[in-house]
């Protein structure tokens, strides 16, 4: 008990229920932190790797960049070396020529000799030598020849010749043009150039071409606040440069609120559109054999004219010229081939890798072998060097045959024409691939997809890809091609239909439509091509009409055969008619080179039209009152018995009729086929027109009649005009 009692009291104390359940609870949560330590060190270790794989990746990364700048670094110095070696060798094919030259100027005493004419002969000789390295230079490029206002440019990912920028007013020159370069301008800033602009330097922005003064009104620009070589630009609320004319003559100079009017270039330089026609024909001598599988048989271009334009070389078509070209090609084929034969449009740019299908139409397999005439047409944006062919090719593998199974008709006028368009017109060209269509179908709109524009802000595809859309007015020629294959007998007797509609402020407009007789059992290909008036905000829509009892699938691939091609021009500078066979006149029976009447059914515009009183009054001339260049398209639905019907478009020489007419264009087509109760013929072409060009089209029945042409839909022709 002594020894209790001597115990201090606190020492000793056993501890309490809750303090043991406090150090127990402390204690597990010392063990969870350390598990929760221990899991984050190893994600620490799981980080520290990674990183170390990143690390060691991007060393490698750097090595290889290393080595491959080091490889590039030794071909700079072999291309150096070579370089080296090629001026050299100049220099001494130079110097070896200075050498004989001086030496034959040896017994001359009535030039100049000694150290002077060294100098002279040696100068001269630097300067070949210079222009021999220029056109290695050229040649090692591969850019050809380019002109004094081009340089050699990749912007197309291969090198061709372009344009040089030329610097817009309020801009200044940094660098000229060059053969490797483009000209380099730079905006000026006029708010820190010019002292006490806008009254307060605060309230002056900069903008490309001008400047902004801020809280500036209209009676302030007409009081001059802009300052001399500027204007106010009402519609923009801005001072703008005014336009130099370099040269040229200044009709109305420059005022406060309005720009320079420049007088434009010289006749011989401000060429807008250009025409061409040719003939095409098969190649070699009758009889040869040949294969007509893919790539198949490239057809023969002949003709002369405008070499400045475009040039036939080795069956070929060589432009010359920038700018966009429209073409158009009237065939006539008889074949023995099963399944059918494609007429094909190529064009091969400067580079290999350029060449693709302008347009493609297919020819179809016929139980009697017949003629048949077929029209075509294509766009596309083209450059000096550039390539035009045409070609047969069949899908067939065993389809070789001679001249004597393959047979292409001779017409009297060409089979081959393009309107050339200059850059300087504004004028847009559009391509766009209609999709495969994998069900049947009756009536059909095809869905597009965007292949090239040339500007793709003016025209463009509707967001549902059926149709075009426009920004800006002008007017427009189309061609829409779309190869089928059907089955049932209502498709050999009825046909079928392709019409174009305009969308004008939510209301469709039909404006013209083509009929091909149906087949069965057959590929084929139906095609339609117009031209119209565009506003901002249009559409342009398609459909193509079959029978009820007709089973129709659509086909698309890469040659061309289901495309729809455009040409958009402004309408400054452009106009269009469209007119309908009319309903007087109309020949039938024994019909020998008789004319066509027509009735004009579009607005009247002042460039061309037909000379009649009103728009009722048929009539048989189309007369064109300013100089350009015309595109026509015709489509003629009708039923005949004849063994070829023809149709020609003629220029008339005389007004009175008295002097032989010229043909330009025709078209032939064979008998009708078994069973369909409506044939079709249509003629594309364009050609230069003059104030008070006359042209108008006779159809021809040889060995038949001719029982009626049709008034009501189906026959009709568009005319598409730009300015010279």
């Amino acid at each position: 008990m002594d020894k209790e009692q001597g115990i201090l009291t606190g020492t000793n104390d056993v501890p309490s229920e809750d303090a043991v359940v406090l150090q127990l609870q402390l204690s597990k949560d010392q063990e969870k932190l350390v598990e929760a330590m221990k899991g984050q060190q190893e994600e620490v270790k799981e980080l520290h790797r990674r990183l170390s794989e990143q690390q060691g990746a991007l060393v490698y990364q750097q090595i290889e960049i290393l080595e491959q700048q080091r490889k590039m670094h030794d071909y700079m110095e072999q291309v150096k070396v070579q370089y080296n070696v090629l001026l050299d060798t100049i220099k001494q094919m130079s110097m070896q020529n200075l050498q004989e030259e001086l030496d034959t100027r040896t017994d001359a005493p009535s030039e100049p000799s000694g150290p002077h004419r060294a100098q002279q002969a040696l100068s001269l000789h630097k300067v070949d030598m210079e222009a021999s390295v220029m056109e290695v230079g050229h040649f090692l490029v591969a850019c050809g020849s380019c002109g004094p206002e081009e340089y050699c440019g990749f912007s197309s990912g291969h090198p061709r010749c372009e344009k040089c920028t030329v610097c817009p007013s309020g801009f200044f020159l940094v660098a000229q043009c060059s053969v490797h370069a483009d000209r380099i301008c730079q905006d000026r800033d006029e708010c820190l150039e010019i002292t006490d602009l806008c009254e307060d330097q605060l309230k002056c922005l900069n903008t490309p071409g001008g400047f902004r003064c801020q809280g500036m009104t209209e009676r302030d620009a007409r009081a001059g606040m802009c300052g001399h070589g500027y204007f106010y630009n009402l519609d923009m609320d801005e001072c703008q440069a005014c336009a130099e004319c370099d040269g040229e003559a200044v009709p109305s100079p420059c005022t406060f609120v309005s720009d320079t009017i420049c007088a434009g270039p010289s006749a011989g330089d401000s060429v807008l559109s250009l025409s061409w026609a040719g003939h095409v024909s098969l190649p070699g001598a009758k009889g040869r054999m040949m294969n007509l599988a893919s790539p198949g048989v490239p057809l023969h271009i002949r003709g002369a004219g405008d070499g400045s334009l475009v040039s036939a070389e080795e069956g070929r078509l060589l432009l010359r010229k920038h700018g966009l070209v429209w073409l158009e090609e009237n065939l006539s084929v008889s074949h023995g081939c099963r399944s059918f034969v494609q007429l094909s449009l190529h064009l091969n740019g400067t580079d290999v890798s350029e060449g693709r299908h302008l347009s493609g139409i297919r020819i179809e397999q016929q139980e009697i072998r017949l003629l048949q005439g077929v029209s075509m047409s294509g766009v596309a944006e083209v450059a000096p060097g550039y390539m035009i062919s045409t070609s047969l090719w069949s899908a067939n593998q065993h389809c070789n045959q001679s001249n004597e199974g393959l047979q292409l008709h001779d017409p009297s006028a060409a089979s081959l024409s393009l309107m050339w368009l200059s850059h300087d017109t504004g004028a847009v060209a559009m391509t766009a691939q209609a999709m495969l269509s994998a069900h049947y179908h009756t009536n059909h709109r095809a869905i597009f997809s965007t292949t090239s524009t040339s500007d793709p802000y003016v025209v463009g595809l509707t967001h549902d890809g059926r149709g075009v859309r426009f920004a800006e007015s002008g007017t427009v020629r189309f061609v829409y091609q779309q190869a089928l294959y059907s089955m049932g007998q209502a498709c050999v007797s009825e046909g079928f239909q392709m019409l174009a509609y305009l969308n004008r402020n939510g209301t469709g407009m039909e404006l013209c439509r083509s009929f091909k007789p149906g087949v069965h059992y057959r590929d084929t290909s139906i095609s339609l091509s117009g031209a119209t008036e565009v506003g901002s905000g249009d559409t342009l829509a398609y459909e193509i009409l079959s029978p009820a009892q007709c089973n129709v699938r659509f086909f698309s691939d890469a040659t061309g055969i289901s495309l729809l091609s455009l040409v958009w021009v402004p309408a400054a500078i452009s106009s269009s008619i469209h007119a309908s066979v009319a309903q007087t006149g109309l020949p039938s029976g024994a019909v020998r080179n008789k004319p066509l009447f027509f009735r004009q059914t579009s607005p009247q515009v002042h460039q061309m039209g037909l000379p009649g009183k009103g728009s009722t009054d048929p009539s048989r001339d189309f007369v064109f009152r300013e100089s350009g260049t015309a595109s026509v398209a015709l489509d003629i639905k009708l039923i005949h018995s004849c063994s070829l019907v023809k149709v020609t478009l003629l220029r008339l020489n005389d007004p009175e009729g008295r002097a032989r007419s010229v043909p330009l264009s025709q078209q032939v087509g064979g008998q009708m086929p078994d069973g369909s109760q409506w044939a079709s013929v249509s003629l594309r072409t364009s050609f230069q027109v003059q104030n008070g060009t006359t042209v108008f089209f006779t159809l021809d029945c040889v060995r038949g009649r001719v029982n009626q042409v049709s008034h009501h839909t189906g026959s009709g022709v568009s005319v598409l005009w730009v300015a010279a």
